[in-house]
């Protein structure tokens, strides 16, 4: 039976568990709960409570590989098992947040380590380097391959809004994807903190999954943002939020914590997909 692409994953498990929403697992040592620290493996035991937690409503889970290296090869250990523990217990997909692009035979390495050693769905690239640096990630149809394109970070602008023959960079990195898109496993990363140019990418690329960090946190306005990234049928998005969830209480109700902000972050980005759908 041939695989399905990533996209198509995607859109079964979004339609399956009726949600938008990314939660991101970036767990920080001083904001672990005093009660978790005294677990034999405290990482995993918070991120499978907060993934317990959550996974009502959430579409996937967004794991920052920077946060887990940090804590040296235990925290590895800990992202590997926290990865397990996901697909093992849950029907979301795994988003490594890894950001990664090298020359053909170093990204080739990458890929394997990210995808057939930890076993993620789907992992972020850096485009930089062109399309032969992100091909070893590209070949694999099942898994999807989330590329930078108009990030969240307020400095995003110095590079990405460079004019290449009149367009900015980031939309010449858009229409790039899309070429690259032959396998149905391509998607964006725009920021929440950009509308504006989240529009421009949709109407660049109209079929392609967008993930859209900076909500919660870094303050990106949802409803702008869900409206302006939904595809023509209402969905296309993953609109993720880390720490606004992880960290809803510093207390033992971290989890109950975790899943009320969950739970009212994904009933507004029904809200605001509804709104957009009937002013359409």
């Amino acid at each position: 039976m041939e695989k399905m692409s990533f996209a198509e994953r995607l859109l079964e498990r979004g339609r399956g568990c009726n949600s938008l929403l990314c939660v991101g697992l970036d767990p920080v040592w001083e904001r672990l709960p005093e009660a978790i620290r005294r677990e034999p493996d405290p990482v995993l035991a918070f991120n499978r409570a907060v993934v317990e937690a959550t996974v009502p409503w959430a579409c996937a889970f967004k794991p920052n590989i920077a946060f887990y290296e940090a804590l040296g090869p235990a925290g590895l250990e800990a992202l590997r098992r926290t990865i397990a523990f996901i697909h093992r217990q849950t029907e979301a997909l795994v988003i490594i947040d890894a950001k990664r692009a090298d020359v053909g035979h170093t990204a080739a390495a990458y890929a394997r380590a990210l995808f057939d050693l930890l076993e993620t769905d789907a992992v972020t690239l850096n485009p930089y380097l062109g399309g032969d640096a992100l091909g070893p990630f590209l070949k694999r149809p099942e898994k999807g391959c989330f590329i930078l394109c108009r990030t969240s970070n307020p400095g995003a602008g110095e590079f990405q809004d460079l004019p290449v023959n009149g367009r900015p960079l980031y939309l010449v990195v858009a229409e790039r994807v899309r070429q690259w898109n032959e396998r149905g496993n391509c998607g964006l990363v725009v920021g929440a903190t950009f509308p504006e140019e989240l529009a421009q990418v949709r109407a660049t690329c109209p079929g392609m999954p967008l993930l859209i960090p900076g909500v919660g946190a870094q303050q990106g306005d949802l409803a702008r943002a869900v409206q302006a990234g939904m595809d023509g049928r209402g969905e296309g998005i993953l609109v993720n939020a880390s720490r606004s969830i992880l960290y809803a209480s510093s207390g033992s109700d971290f989890a109950e914590a975790a899943a009320r902000a969950a739970r009212e972050l994904c009933e507004a980005i029904q809200a605001a997909r509804s709104r957009e759908q009937r002013s359409g």
